[in-house]
């Protein structure tokens, strides 16, 4: 199953999705400008539903595209649900 992402914060660089119990978020930082600070890119992260630990970074972020981390956040849930 592909995961759909939305807008999660109006106005920001921020999106999400979830399924089986895993949470995942994308967002935009950039060196300098409005939003967030940090190397210039799409920073994906992963996070199971209802535990207590943080938020764990996919692999390869940042990505140059939404569409690279969408896809990166597409194969850890594959990862995760194929233990």
């Amino acid at each position: 199953m592909s995961l759909q992402f939305h807008q999660a914060v109006e106005n920001m660089d921020v999106w999400s999705a979830s399924c089986a119990d895993v949470s995942f978020v994308i967002t935009f930082a950039s060196p300098s400008g409005p939003g967030f600070h940090g190397r210039r890119g799409f920073l994906a992260s992963w996070r199971p539903d209802h535990s207590g630990i943080g938020a764990i970074k996919v692999i390869g972020s940042p990505f140059d595209t939404f569409t690279e981390a969408e896809g990166a956040c597409n194969t850890m849930l594959g990862v995760l649900e194929n233990g």
